[in-house]
């Protein structure tokens, strides 16, 4: 059992909406098959946006989606992909799987799959093989209403009024995919490039900076000390690898139980990287004004067999659920430094949301959780004080709970709870301090099978169900969680 104290009253700050944000790269298929079948596909769909998932992806009031990539960004020519579609130049995807991109999906497509779904726009510009002219003309199109070549050139196209563009990715893992590049050639580059990502008509962008590969803390040290005062944001990058080996990742399925234990014990580097990342940004940025973006994060497993090695196509398991949902716990515990998050990736790829298969379309485990979640959007923080029971296996142990509270603006107090071992239930008792509790519900993703998933033949095999057994009494809230679950709570006062 463990005994939790949570201060009903207390603020820990905004949990940004943003945390809960979602990244789509043209990457297998991710974007066509996924997202855009085309107007003239026999799968329905809204101006060539399949309506199916989009349906399901507004469910989850996706706040912000990143796009073009990813290793794409930074080979991305954006002028290709605008105009008439039948003008438009085809390239290959020299990265992902060698098959040609026709450029049907661009940035007129972008942003309207983002006004369908109330989402952000995100767009990583291309600092490794673009100039600094094609990424302050990309700006201009889209943000600029007045007369220009650019401006002009949208409206030629279909778009008379300009969009509002809050979020754009001065290049992306430059240190890697993007360029190879020092950190201090990189800082010079950013420094040079976000120069002419200008404000226009009154549009304001928040620039994002290509920051560290997960535990790279020069990196992080070098782009705060050379360039902090000319970024508001800056990226992490953190993929969760099983065996922590490059070429030979460990399956998305058929998994043990060493391999469970393993998965969760390095997702929880998560937290390690937050704090040290956030303590060098504090040397520089004291006030905590430039923000993380975990704009990369998730599982990466072997492909699944048959597939193409390049389209990183994986199923997902109760363990992908359990994984999202301790590290969107760590997110809102990071609150005040972490301004955004974006799981890779949305549709068909990695730890996505949603798989899809011609017509058919199914919803994965990490999306319920994501489902469940989203009542953190905006929501105040909360205090707690608990210390987790150990989860061992052999020689190792972890925390068995991760739990993450906050209260809307309706005074709705909501926690969410994991419970990461696969063999032991856990009884939790919260004390809930200040305020009267007077009615609670919930909601319970578990499965008997942890490697459980679901499947085009049994889409709900994995799905949340009502919490049953939650007790409030005297302001004490009482659940047991099963073995790797994730639970939701409300308590109304």
């Amino acid at each position: 059992m463990v005994n939790v104290i949570l201060k009903s009253d207390s603020d820990k700050g905004l949990i940004n909406r943003n945390i809960y944000g979602h990244f789509s790269e043209h990457l297998g298929r991710c974007i066509y098959e996924g997202l855009w079948v085309g107007e003239d596909s026999p799968i329905p769909n809204t101006e060539g946006i399949r309506n199916d998932v989009l349906a399901a992806l507004q469910k989850l009031n996706i706040p912000v989606l990143r796009w073009p990539g990813g290793c794409f960004a930074d080979e991305y020519h954006w002028k290709d992909g605008v105009g008439p579609k039948s003008e438009r130049a085809r390239m290959i995807n020299t990265h992902w799987g060698g098959v040609e991109e026709n450029n049907h999906f661009g940035t007129h497509e972008f942003m309207r799959l983002c006004e369908l779904l109330g989402a952000e726009p995100y767009i990583s510009g291309n600092l490794g093989s673009g100039t600094v002219q094609e990424m302050q003309e990309w700006v201009e199109y889209i943000t600029f209403d007045g007369e220009s070549p650019m401006a002009n050139w949208r409206k030629q196209n279909g778009r008379d009024e300009p969009w509002k563009l809050k979020y754009f990715g001065v290049g992306n893992e430059n240190w890697g995919c993007g360029g190879n590049m020092r950190p201090e050639y990189y800082a010079d580059e950013y420094r040079r490039y976000a120069t002419y990502v200008r404000n226009y008509s009154g549009n304001q962008i928040y620039k994002i900076a290509c920051g560290p590969n997960d535990s790279n803390y020069e990196w992080m040290e070098v782009l705060m000390r050379e360039a902090a005062r000319f970024m508001d944001g800056i990226s992490l990058h953190y993929y969760t690898i099983p065996t922590g080996v490059w070429e030979d990742k460990g399956n998305a399925t058929g998994f043990g139980e060493a391999e469970w234990f393993t998965t969760l014990k390095k997702t929880l580097f998560m937290d390690e990287l937050l704090i040290k990342h956030s303590e060098i940004m504090d040397k520089y940025d004291p006030e905590g004004r430039v923000g993380i973006i975990v704009d990369e994060w998730g599982t990466w497993y072997n492909v699944e067999p048959g597939t193409n090695p390049g389209f990183l196509y994986q199923q997902n398991t109760m363990r992908d659920a359990v994984l999202a949902a301790v590290n969107l716990n760590i997110f809102n515990q990071h609150n005040k430094r972490v301004h955004m998050a974006n799981l890779a990736q949305i549709v068909n790829v990695l730890q996505s949301l949603v798989l899809t298969e011609g017509d058919k379309m199914l919803l994965t485990p990490t999306y319920h959780v994501f489902d469940m979640y989203q009542v953190h959007m905006d929501a105040q923080r909360l205090d707690l004080n608990y210390e987790s029971p150990g989860y061992t296996f052999g020689e190792e142990t972890i925390p068995q709970l991760s739990l993450s509270a906050s209260r809307n603006k309706d005074g709705v107090i909501h926690a969410t709870a994991c419970n990461l071992s696969h063999t032991d239930e856990l009884e939790v008792v919260v004390q809930l301090e200040a305020g009267q509790a007077a009615s609670v519900s919930g909601q319970l993703l578990h499965n008997t099978d942890f490697g459980s998933f679901n499947t085009f033949e049994q889409p709900d095999l994995v799905k949340p169900v009502a919490w049953e057994g939650l007790v409030l009494e005297n302001n004490t809230l009482r659940f047991v969680l099963p073995p790797a679950s994730v639970g939701l709570v409300a308590v109304q006062g």
